[in-house]
């Protein structure tokens, strides 16, 4: 087993005694993101985003994952979603931060 398939699998025993949890979720999304796995990882961020609309950083890792993959309008769709959730939030790092990568594609 290699140690992405031993993170995953720990990290699948903890989600699955705790189904909601977020922070869960959102490790499983960043460690598809890790082994080049886009499509699962954006799954994982869009279920973090179901549960948590505030989550702003897994609207941020989904645009930079959708960016990855060429999916460029994608990622600008995530970005813009996660300022408007940074904005309702009222924070400003992560509006800010988002902001930035978006302006580096548009």
């Amino acid at each position: 087993m290699s140690a992405h398939e031993d993170r995953l699998q720990k990290l699948q025993q903890l989600l699955d005694k705790s189904p909601g949890d977020t922070f869960v979720l959102y490790a499983i999304a960043i460690e598809h993101k890790k082994a080049g796995e886009a499509a699962a990882a954006v799954e994982y961020f869009d279920k973090v985003i179901q549960l948590d609309w505030g989550y702003c950083y897994a609207y941020h890792q989904k645009g930079l994952t959708l960016e990855g993959a060429g999916d460029l309008a994608g990622a600008k769709a995530a970005y813009r979603q996660g300022i408007e959730a940074a904005t309702r939030k009222a924070d400003h790092h992560a509006k800010e931060e988002i902001a930035a990568t978006l302006a580096m594609i548009e």
